[in-house]
């Protein structure tokens, strides 16, 4: 391995990578920002070879961040050496991993989800939170879920937050995003359940019966399902609240119904 050394903060590869921090670079150039050797040797083990790798000399004689660079290679990417400020600075933390990659963006069209290649979906409306969605789609990956889909206006999944969040899963779920009229043609022709929760449901969530393939719709974290998205669901239920709080976090529910409908 014979890699580039970048030593100055200057570097337009440098200022390149650190751009995909905003959505606009990351929507212009269909790339993300992907951070630490575990994200990255998933990533390669799953067959996305990095676009840029960039590393700590100590780091360098690491037998994963040498796999990943030959990927990379192998591909046409760039493999490059640098310093903890340049790491710093395309981080934005004090305390940056010591390997970061650059992946090409993947989302899928509707038409190529096959419902019954898994027992269960996740659809997610209007969902703000970057942290919430990487959770999700990390949820999804380790219950087996078959995909998630970003239904309207949502938090871009390959933020550099949402990125994290998602632990290296986002390499393993498929993502898929549609508008809301998109959404709903194509999920009359979903063969099996779809289910809503909702605060005013008066199913138990862990009574309702669930036809697999399931696809599990969740609103956005302030205002819940619009009513549009509700009635598109054969089954709305609610999960019980016995504590004060009158509603749970939008990734912890989700994981809730992903575990009630896989379980």
């Amino acid at each position: 391995m014979t890699p580039k050394v970048v030593t100055s903060l200057s570097n337009a590869t440098v200022k390149a990578v650190r751009a995909l921090h905003m959505r606009k670079e990351r929507e212009d150039s269909g790339l993300f920002l992907a951070e630490g050797l575990k994200i990255v040797t998933e990533a390669v083990e799953l067959g996305h070879a990095p676009r840029i790798l960039m590393y700590g000399r100590d780091a360098a004689d690491h037998p994963l961040l040498q796999a990943a660079a030959r990927a990379c290679e192998k591909a046409g990417g760039e493999v490059i050496e640098v310093n903890r400020d340049i790491l710093e600075k395309v981080s934005k933390r004090e305390n940056p991993q010591a390997v970061v990659g650059v992946f090409a963006q993947v989302f899928a069209p509707l038409s190529a989800i096959i419902p019954q290649s898994a027992p269960c979906w996740v659809a997610l409306q209007a969902v703000r939170d970057p942290g919430n969605l990487g959770t999700v789609i990390r949820t999804a990956d380790a219950a087996g879920c078959g995909g998630v889909i970003l239904v309207g206006d949502c938090v871009d999944p390959y933020s550099v937050e949402g990125v994290r969040a998602t632990m290296g899963s986002i390499f393993a779920v498929k993502i898929a995003k549609a508008t809301i009229p998109e959404f709903l043609a194509w999920r009359e022709t979903w063969p099996g359940s779809v289910v809503g929760t909702l605060l005013t449901a008066t199913v138990d969530h862990k009574s309702a019966d669930y036809v697999k393939p399931t696809l599990i719709l969740m609103g956005n974290e302030q205002q819940g399902l619009p009513p549009e998205l509700a009635a598109a669901c054969d089954v709305n239920v609610k999960i019980p609240m016995r504590g004060r709080a009158d509603s749970l976090n939008l990734a912890v529910a989700t994981g809730v119904m992903i575990y009630t409908v896989t379980g």
